[in-house]
């Protein structure tokens, strides 16, 4: 007995305990859960769509170059003359800048410049074939702008694209707000789910104490014959009951700590030499809840409601867009250069930057497709999954207020059962206490008194349970209206 006593006094020092207060675990659960630090990406992830949406407008440069050479053959001419053949060479460079406007306008500036050399021969009236060496070249410099009226006007792929990006971004970090949320009422529950566990461990206890201490007084009485031995009997059964209830909770316990350690740690080996002892009070006051504030902070703090209503503003931007297409496409462009020419490219490129020879062109073009049945059917597509979407953000609404009411009515009665348990408690503590003493008076046996201790460990039970209860509702009514971050004072800022 005393070498059982010595390995379970060992195997309790091995594992050291670790008061936490609800905020601590909050705080540990910010930094470490891992569902909030895969959840935490999401942003980021939004924020690079973002950026490659914008980039839309960010410009592309061409630059391009070239050589060629071109040989032709000799000519036989009437009279037996041979001429001979003529090369070319050509050299040639162009580039241009190009791109879009956030106002739907489309624009290139380009230039291009290229030389051209070689010889050729003719034959003159006297019949000598002469050479005819040649050397010339040509530059341009041109900016073309076109500028739709009617489709892609007001809205194209690009500015449907950054808008629906924006869209997402703040999506994605309601996403992150909402599981924090999720995680922070979990670890509320787990908590006082391990308060409870501690506290029925201490019950189960007394109880187990309260059944040794009958079993000694009541061998007593039977070995001087006050007693008879049944009732011994009787008392060790109760013993063995309690000692098994005891585990029972024990193990209870062991499974409520790895909850809450999953919740707070992203290893967690490191925690399996350490007891999780919850430091907060299991007191709990009695916190107004009004409805109709409830309701109202629901409405405008709850994640997955203003996600559903990013979601109709997404719909609303695809209709905008998909109307948009149904337009024929009118365009107005515009050109305007300057032309130069030469010997050399010096020369060309020099009467260029002289802007004595412009050119421009202007025009409008109309496109206007015969049935468009694709656009005005994807138009119509969008309109009708709009209006499902209103119907089901209408349907969270009410889902939501539901929830509140059902929430904050549980808490009000989880409250009210605090005090009947409280009482009951009291009650049960007096009734064993009057018992045991018309026991101790041979007016009573030991079954009744078993009865009644058995009487007050539910009682016990049920008042933690009142209590650890009503402060689970308490956090579920916070998860219900969207008021968990403020009600555990967390200041979420999203970078």
């Amino acid at each position: 007995m005393l070498a059982a006593a010595t390995g379970v006094a060992s195997a309790a020092e091995a594992i050291a305990s670790r008061d936490l207060s609800l905020q601590d675990c909050v705080q540990m659960a910010l930094e470490k859960n891992l569902d909030i630090r895969i959840e935490r990406i999401n942003p980021q992830l939004a924020q690079f769509n973002l950026a490659a949406a914008r980039a839309g407008y960010q410009p592309s440069l061409s630059l391009s170059g070239e050589h060629s050479h071109d040989e032709s053959g000799s000519r036989l001419l009437t009279g037996g003359f041979l001429i001979p053949g003529s090369t070319t060479d050509a050299n040639s460079f162009s580039g241009s800048l190009g791109g879009s406007t956030p106002w739907g306008m489309s624009y290139s500036l380009g230039g291009k410049s290229g030389e051209s050399y070689g010889k050729s021969f003719t034959i003159d009236t006297n019949n000598t074939l002469i050479s005819l060496p040649f050397d010339s070249s040509q530059s341009s410099v041109e900016l073309t702008l076109t500028q739709p009226l009617l489709k892609n006007f007001l809205i194209d792929g690009t500015r449907l694209g950054i808008a629906v990006a924006k869209n997402r971004l703040k999506y994605s970090e309601l996403g992150l707000r909402g599981r924090i949320i999720e995680v922070i009422t979990r670890v509320e529950l787990a908590y006082y789910d391990l308060e409870f566990a501690h506290e029925s461990v201490k019950v189960q206890q007394k109880a187990l104490e309260l059944a040794q201490r009958l079993l000694e007084e009541n061998k007593k009485r039977v070995e001087v014959g006050a007693l008879a031995p049944l009732d011994e009997k009787q008392s060790e059964a109760e013993v063995a009951g309690r000692q098994a209830d005891l585990i029972a909770a024990q193990r209870n316990l062991d499974v409520l700590e790895n909850n809450l350690k999953q919740l707070l740690s992203d290893n967690f080996s490191q925690w399996n030499s350490q007891r999780l002892v919850p430091s907060d009070s299991l007191a709990a006051n009695r916190e107004p809840l009004s409805l109709s504030d409830s309701w109202s902070k629901g409405l405008s703090l709850r994640p997955e409601y203003q996600q559903a209503k990013l979601d109709v503003e997404r719909e609303g931007i695809q209709l905008k867009y998909d109307k948009n297409q149904v337009f024929p496409q009118l365009d107005v462009f515009a050109s305007f250069g300057y032309n130069g020419s030469g010997v050399e490219f010096s020369d060309s490129l020099y009467e260029v930057s002289q802007r004595d020879r412009p050119f421009y062109s202007y025009g409008g073009q109309i496109t206007i497709p015969l049935g468009n049945g694709a656009a005005r059917n994807r138009y119509k597509n969008t309109k009708a999954a709009r209006e499902q979407t209103l119907i089901g953000l209408k349907k969270l609404e009410q889902d939501i207020m539901i929830q509140i009411d059902n929430a904050i009515k549980l808490a009000q009665s989880n409250y009210e059962r605090i005090s009947a348990t409280r009482k009951a408690r009291e009650y049960a503590e007096a009734a064993l206490a009057a018992e045991q003493k018309k026991l101790e008076n041979g007016k009573s046996t030991s079954f009744v008194v078993l009865s009644l201790q058995r009487d007050l460990t539910a009682a016990r039970s049920d008042e933690i349970s009142a209590l650890v209860q009503y402060k689970r509702s308490l956090a579920l009514v916070a998860q219900a209206d969207g008021t968990t971050l403020e009600r555990r004072k967390v200041d979420l800022t999203v970078k």
